[in-house]
This record gives structure tokens, C-alpha cells and sequence, in this order.
């Protein structure tokens, strides 16, 4: 099945550039992006998924609303047909957690998806999905890594005796199903606020809305007609994207929701027009599923997500596991019917019984389904948290860094210093980067990105005034190429 046969790769197609991130492998289009090296990795996973016995199963094809997204994946057919691989192919841009469900549902081997999620209209990507629906983990990638460089060494294999078929599918009415089963519409039709949603430009567009309006709910939708350049600016749901979504939820005290470009994160507006950090609506949505919905199991978040779902998970004699970044590590928990609840800060979260995968769709049902089950704000419902929980404050920021500065610091961080900047240090954790807990409870996490010379802090504090000494102190410390202290 995975013999080769063409010549191999030219420069073009070469290993590198070509590595699996938290989720999947991304490249600028025409550049690093290409349908040669695209081949490749497709090439890689059809030949991993007959290593593994599970060829036979099938593979879905999906693509969101990117530049050639509908090409790519067609291309992609083609080729995994040739390794004699069974292919579902949409019929049209489609949500990740859509695609996740399709392959629980129908038993797959897993799914290829063209997508660059959030990130700049000018990028391209192809996310894996094994058969157990969520994004693959580490051992998968890396095996598929080996694949593709004995295929950029050797060339490309040859088609099979038996060619694969492909089907067409529109994934949207058996998903829509599945949605409709994890929210209370009915809730929403009789009590739910109005709602304005930002698609984005994304795949979102005719999901969200349109389950809600089935229910009857009031709604009005922006930026929903595909658009491969996203409005000029990146699909993403964060504060300074939703400015236009914030000024109209404020002008009709309404409730805005976003997604972002494939609809697996979520964007949360409230009817004053003030943003929500994902942070926020997670700890907001973990009390309530487990408070309001009864719902069993832990929860879980990543090493940079908020410790207050620790707190709330302690509150109901529930337990809150840390896991490094990458909603994969989540997901494989949910699969094991864990948690009532896993979320990241990079607003993705699921729940029992769903997809192991990020669901930027069902999140935001999720939030208008407990705006109407409270019949109050947002506001009033985080401030009632707080009052119950304590009020935590975070940030993340991207501190540029020359290349020697990333190696300077990366080397430090193998033995990072027990003080920086006279603050004095609990505990350092190594999941995922190093987190430094200092002693009443705040802390702060510096990764160094593995595909561009940046550092990410994140920082949490119960107190903004501290909150922000301790984001100068570090960004002052690795201003200073890390200078060690306190060791």
C-alpha cells in the first residue's frame, strides 16, 4: 500500500517546514503551503492509517472558507483514493467539531481538514483527526513526521489496484442533530436573549444561526458570506476583532456571540458590549454545567488556562487536571468520558458527551442557553462568581525575541531561577514551558513558540494592580535576555 514509485520531492517538497503543531501543520500559501507538499502529508497519513489498520475505515475531507480550501481538499480525495482509501468529501466549508463528530458517527478512520483556524487569511493548514475524533496526539504526528520524510527522501507512492471512492457529504444536519441534544432550545425559544453572531467569515456561518433560529430564537448575523481574506484581518474572536460586534450587542442589549475561522473557539460579547476573556467564560460555563446542568465527571485545563476552574472544581469535590498546551491532551480525556468540562485560554472548550475536540459552536449555545436559565447579565453573573469563587485577572501577551535571545533564554529555562524580580517562588511547574507559582496563588508561564522567535507570557493575579507588576517584571527580565536571579 505505501510502496513508492514517483521521483522523490524537489526542493519544494522537502521535510522542511513540514512539522505537526498543538494542532496540525500550518504554512504560508504558495510559499510553504503548496499542493506538492500538501500531497505529501496526505500521502503520509493514508500510508499511517494502513500501517495502523484502519485504512479500510474511510477518511472524511473537510475545508473551511481559506484561499483554495475547496481544491486542496479535492486534491487530497484524489490522493488518498489512489491508496485505495474510501473518502467522504464536503460539499462545502465546514466546522472542525463537525468533522469530529462525522468521524465518531460514522466510524472513520479520521479526517483530513484544510484549515488555519484563527490565524492571517495569507496561511493554509491540514489538521489530522484519528478515529477516536480528536486532534491527533504527539505519537500520531511524530509517526506521520517519519512518513513524510521517507516520502520527500523516495518520492511518492504509486496507486493501488484497488482505487478508493469518494462520496459527497454535507456534514450539517447530522451535527445540527447532535447540537440540538446537548442544548435546551427550547429554554432559548421561551426566555433566551437576543443574540447578534459574528461568524468571522468563517464556518460557523448557517450552524450557530441556524440552529438557534430553528429554536426560534431572535438573531442577527454578521460577516457570514465566505470570504478567503476573513475582512482584511485574522478570523479570530479576540477583543480587538469584535469591536463591530461589542458596538452592535450594545446598541440592542443583546448577547454576542463569535467563532472564529473554522468554528472551533469561541468569542463572547456581553449586552453592555464588554468583552469576555475565554478565561471568564469557561470558569462562568464550568460552574454552571456542573452547578446548574448536573453534569458528572472533572474538569479539566490546560497549564495556561485559568486556576480559578481549579477552585470551582474543589467547590463541587471535583478534581481540575493540568495538561500541556494542546486541546489534543483535553480531548483524549473527554474520549474517556472523564469531564464534565475541558477548556484552553485560546477560548476552545467541550464537554461529556461531545466531541474530543474544541467546539467554538456549542460554547456559544452553551452561554446563551445559562443567559437565559439565570434570566440575568453577564455581568451580574460573573460578578455573583466572584463574590462566591474570588476574582482572578490574566493576560497574554507575545514578547518578541532576536533568534540569539530565544537560545539565550531557551537555556535558561531548562534551569529557570527560584526569584525573578523579588518575587519569591512557590513551585515551578515543567508541563508545558515553566510556570512559576509564587506564594499567594498568582503566577506566570513563558513558552518559547516552536515556529517563530517570540516568548508568550501568560500571567493570572487576583489583583489587576499585581497583575500588571508581574507582566513588567517579565517582560523587563526577558528584555534582559533572562538574566538569571535568585538560584
Amino acid at each position: 500500500m505505501c510502496q513508492r514509485s514517483r521521483a522523490p520531492m524537489g526542493r519544494g517538497g522537502t521535510l522542511e517546514g513540514i512539522r505537526f503543531g498543538t494542532s496540525g501543520w500550518r504554512g504560508v500559501i504558495a510559499d510553504d503551503f503548496t499542493f506538492e507538499r500538501s500531497r505529501l502529508v496526505v500521502a503520509s497519513v493514508a500510508c499511517y492509517l494502513h500501517q495502523s489498520g484502519e485504512g479500510d475505515r474511510g477518511v472524511l475531507v473537510g475545508y473551511d472558507t481559506r484561499f483554495l480550501g475547496a481544491e486542496f481538499a479535492r486534491d487530497a480525495a484524489d490522493m488518498l483514493t489512489r491508496m485505495g482509501i474510501d473518502v467522504l468529501l464536503c460539499d462545502g466549508p465546514v466546522p472542525t467539531p463537525a468533522l469530529a463528530f462525522i468521524i465518531l458517527k460514522r466510524k472513520l478512520g479520521g479526517a483530513i481538514n484544510f484549515t488555519a483556524s484563527h490565524n492571517p487569511s495569507k496561511y493554509q493548514g491540514i489538521k489530522f483527526s484519528p478515529s477516536w475524533g480528536g486532534p491527533a496526539l504527539p505519537e500520531t504526528t511524530g509517526a506521520i513526521e517519519e512518513l513524510i520524510g521517507g516520502f520527500a527522501r523516495k518520492g511518492l507512492p504509486g496507486a493501488v489496484s484497488r482505487r478508493g471512492q469518494i462520496q459527497m457529504l454535507d456534514p450539517a444536519p447530522e451535527y445540527l442533530r447532535e447540537l440540538a441534544g446537548k442544548v435546551d432550545l427550547e429554554l432559548l425559544s421561551d426566555s433566551g436573549p437576543k443574540i447578534v453572531f459574528d461568524a468571522l467569515y468563517g464556518t460557523g456561518a448557517r450552524y450557530l444561526d441556524r440552529l438557534l433560529e430553528e429554536a426560534g430564537c431572535s438573531v442577527r448575523v454578521i460577516h457570514a458570506d465566505p470570504d478567503p481574506l476573513f475582512g482584511g484581518a485574522s478570523p479570530e474572536p479576540s477583543e480587538d476583532r469584535l469591536k463591530e460586534l461589542s458596538a452592535m450587542v450594545s446598541e440592542h442589549s443583546a448577547l454576542g456571540l463569535s467563532t472564529d475561522g473554522d468554528a472551533d473557539r469561541f468569542g463572547v460579547v456581553g449586552s453592555e458590549g464588554e468583552f469576555y476573556s475565554p478565561n471568564v467564560v469557561l470558569a462562568l460555563l464550568a460552574d454552571y454545567l456542573i452547578g446548574t446542568k448536573g453534569i458528572a465527571g472533572d474538569l479539566a485545563r490546560s497549564v495556561a488556562t485559568t486556576d480559578l476552574l481549579d477552585v470551582i472544581a474543589s467547590a463541587y469535590g471535583r478534581r481540575c487536571h493540568e495538561t500541556p498546551v494542546g486541546f489534543k491532551f483535553i480531548g483524549e480525556m473527554i474520549s474517556r468520558d472523564m469531564l464534565a468540562m475541558g477548556g484552553e485560554e485560546s477560548a476552545g472548550m467541550s464537554i461529556r458527551g461531545h466531541v474530543p475536540e474544541k467546539d467554538g459552536i456549542l460554547a456559544c449555545l452553551l452561554v446563551a442557553e445559562m443567559v437565559a436559565a439565570a434570566g440575568e447579565t453577564l455581568s451580574t453573573l460573573r460578578t455573583r462568581m466572584e463574590e462566591r469563587f474570588g476574582p482572578r485577572f490574566s493576560v497574554r501577551i507575545n514578547l518578541p525575541l532576536s533568534d540569539e535571545m530565544a537560545g539565550r533564554l531557551g537555556a535558561i529555562l531548562e534551569d529557570p531561577p527560584k526569584e525573578i524580580g523579588g518575587m519569591e517562588t512557590r513551585k515551578i511547574l515543567r508541563t508545558d514551558g515553566t510556570k512559576w507559582i509564587f506564594g499567594n496563588g498568582d503566577w506566570a508561564l513563558l513558552r518559547l513558540s516552536g515556529t517563530e522567535p517570540v516568548a508568550r507570557l501568560y500571567v493570572e493575579s487576583s489583583s489587576p494592580d499585581e497583575l500588571l507588576n508581574i507582566e513588567t517584571v517579565f517582560r523587563e527580565w526577558v528584555s534582559g535576555d533572562g538574566q538569571r536571579t535568585g538560584n
